[in-house]
């Protein structure tokens, strides 16, 4: 039963681990496959206020590899590879393969409802609207933040409450390009 939980703490790692080296170490060159997150996925984020539109859609819909399916598919693939674990390790996988899929709903919940984010899961608010965006990698628990020395907290800073009141005021003072002339 060991296996459980110490397979929960390594599916945490590997978030950590792939969303540094991986999603941002290898995605902010524009040329990799892996760009669509840097690229893509923070700069909604920035602009949308923590929101990304691309969650809207199940994985699987619309065109061939837009960033969620990417995602997905990455997720599809640690599981794979990880499958001849089953027969020997069967309780480390399930804590795996739960980690998984937890990642996924938690992900895709967090950017189609920033408030639940911002309660839940706000060490990954911070990776995105904070100043630092190469911190807090983490998406489900910040487990390996804080084992790794890089969680920074953000949300209910003064830094925070400052960088939402500009935000604010930047939308109520933007041009309305949603009535027709």
């Amino acid at each position: 039963m060991i296996g459980l939980p110490l397979g929960l703490l390594y599916e945490n790692a590997g978030e950590w681990l792939v969303h540094r080296y991986v999603l941002h170490g290898l995605g902010k060159r524009p040329e990799s496959y892996w760009s669509f997150h840097w690229r893509g996925h923070h700069r909604a984020c920035r602009k949308l206020d923590f929101y990304d539109p691309d969650y809207e859609q199940p994985a699987f819909a619309g065109p061939l590899l837009t960033p969620q399916r990417k995602e997905t598919l990455g997720l599809l693939a640690a599981a794979v590879a990880h499958a001849p674990l089953l027969p020997v390790a069967p309780w480390f996988s399930a804590g795996f393969y739960y980690g998984l899929v937890r990642y996924y709903r938690v992900h895709k919940r967090a950017h189609l409802d920033p408030e639940w984010a911002r309660a839940h899961v706000p060490w990954h608010y911070d990776h995105h609207m904070g100043p630092n965006q190469d911190a807090n990698w983490c998406v489900t628990r910040p487990w390996f933040d804080y084992v790794m020395g890089t969680r920074v907290p953000y949300l209910g800073t003064a830094r925070e409450r400052a960088d939402r009141a500009r935000r604010a005021g930047l939308r109520r003072h933007a041009p309305d390009t949603t009535s027709s002339a």
